[in-house]
């Protein structure tokens, strides 16, 4: 960050001591501080442009020397993290460079040759190649045009629209909005519906970047926890009534991050939800296809009667490729319509060759998904027995669907333990990033997307990385209650 960027952002000592959560561990406590610091401000926990408490203020809430926060600082100044400027204090930045090197909340220190679990996204499938070769043939008879498609290729439009219309939501290609991605479908409802000091309703825990969209809006994400039993419908309509939200944003499909799924009763309760409180709910349905065990879950939209206040979004990242950056919104012709309009602010299209690349995949969707989720069941398996074999004290319940665990680390360390992760070669995500505040701390998400040598790998780093946690947190722990006794 340039010296001469202005910041009122401020973030107080105690609030910093919440963020860092269990920093300390075995060694020189300034290199662990700094370890702790770095990762909130990759995880977002600590945004860019933040003002610091001074160095003094900071070590008497964390009850250490002066001399071990002077150390941290110098650290992460070296490093490029922080800035300082006389009359401004100690500011938060990044290295230069650095932005390209993030992807999803990832910890930029390590080995260039780390294993990246810090995003959940499968590799591209062996018939990509063919799809785009099958769309270069397409492509002539689209070149007579302008190029531009504001609400996407009639071609994809009907193929999303007859999934719907599959899955028991008659739906029409004029209630389908092809996107840059479920990214822009996000951004897109959350700025068309909501503003500064507006209430977004979510999940607790969610997806990082619809809190990002939330919070780019100026409006105020409202959690509702989301835990390893699913969402508590009741307390969803409690939280809607009291707050008069103008969205609320569900993952009804295999959660991410915590892999659990509305059931078909709780499905039809938040629609009538929408109904009674006349609240736009969206469903976030990227994950609804990677279903590893079970019957696959039935359409968020119901009947499609409820397309005014319900609307559904979908994206081919997670079921194709993250690099296709295809989206879409399933809705009433008259959002699509003013979505569309709304969009051009942004651009006035979506790439026609990814667009006919993914018709190309929609076509032959049942054969290339039932190898994808082969391949991801049996990942997630084997992921499932190495945290077993190698730490046996988290807890995890193999999801039924979706693309990682969310895993129970018995205390909470999990900002520590990804700082600490990165210099045994294992980038990842920490719990609170999936969180609206500092919480989540006692837990992880673990993607199983990697290749089987990535996760062996990986687990092995993360081993190494709890071992260097074992002088704060119990290495062993039959018991979740017990752990924590022993933790605090």
């Amino acid at each position: 960050m340039p010296t001469d960027v202005p910041t009122d952002r401020r973030v107080g000592s105690h609030r910093l001591l919440q963020v860092l959560g269990a920093w300390q561990r075995s060694g020189a406590s300034y290199s662990a501080l700094a370890d702790g610091l770095r990762a909130a401000v990759q995880s977002g926990a600590v945004p860019l442009h933040t003002r610091l408490p001074s160095e003094r203020e900071l070590a008497t809430t964390l009850g250490v020397s002066r001399t071990t926060t002077t150390a941290a600082y110098d650290v992460l100044r070296e490093e490029g993290f922080l800035v300082s400027r006389r009359g401004s204090g100690t500011v938060t930045t990044l290295p230069p460079g650095a932005v390209d090197r993030i992807t999803t909340h990832t910890v930029l220190t390590g080995p260039d040759d780390a294993v990246d679990l810090s995003a959940a996204a499968p590799s591209a499938p062996p018939e990509l190649h063919g799809a785009y070769l099958a769309a270069l043939d397409m492509l002539p008879a689209h070149l007579t045009g302008n190029g531009y498609s504001p609400v996407g290729l009639p071609v994809l439009r009907q193929a999303i629209a007859d999934w719907y219309t599959a899955r028991g939501t008659p739906t029409g290609p004029d209630q389908v909005l092809v996107t840059h991605g479920a990214q822009q479908a996000i951004h897109l409802l959350v700025e068309s519906s909501a503003g500064p000091g507006d209430r977004v309703v979510v999940e607790q825990p969610t997806y990082p970047h619809a809190l990002d969209a939330v919070r780019a809006a100026g409006a105020r994400p409202v959690p509702v926890p989301a835990g390893p039993d699913g969402l508590d419908v009741d307390l969803f309509e409690s939280t809607v009534r009291q707050v008069g939200p103008r969205l609320t944003y569900l993952i009804p499909d295999h959660r991410n991050p915590t892999g659990t799924s509305l059931s078909a009763e709780e499905r039809a309760r938040v629609r009538a939800v929408a109904r009674r409180h006349r609240t736009v709910i969206v469903g976030d349905e990227a994950l609804t296809e990677l279903t590893l065990d079970g019957d696959a879950p039935a359409s968020f939209a119901g009947d499609g009667s409820d397309s005014g206040l319900v609307v559904a979004i979908g994206s081919a990242s997670k079921s194709f490729w993250g690099g296709l950056r295809i989206g879409w919104v399933r809705a009433h012709p008259d959002v699509v319509a003013r979505l569309a309009l709304r969009r051009r602010h942004m651009d006035v299209g979506t790439a026609l060759l990814e667009q006919l690349v993914t018709a190309q995949l929609f076509a032959r969707r049942e054969e290339l998904l039932a190898r994808r989720r082969l391949e991801l069941r049996t990942r997630r398996d084997l992921l499932v027995d190495l945290l077993a074999a190698q730490l046996p004290a988290w807890r995890t319940t193999p999801p039924p669907g979706g693309l990682a665990l969310w895993v129970d680390l018995g205390a909470p360390v999990s900002s520590a333990l990804v700082a600490l992760a990165s210099h045994h070669g294992v980038r990842l995500a920490p719990g609170p990033a999936f969180g609206v505040d500092a919480g989540l701390e006692r837990y992880l998400r673990l993607p199983f997307s990697e290749t089987p040598q990535a996760l062996r790998r990986g687990v092995d780093g993360l081993a190494a990385a709890w071992a260097g946690l074992a002088g704060t947190v119990p290495t062993t722990s039959p018991d979740r209650d017990e752990a924590m006794a022993a933790y605090v």
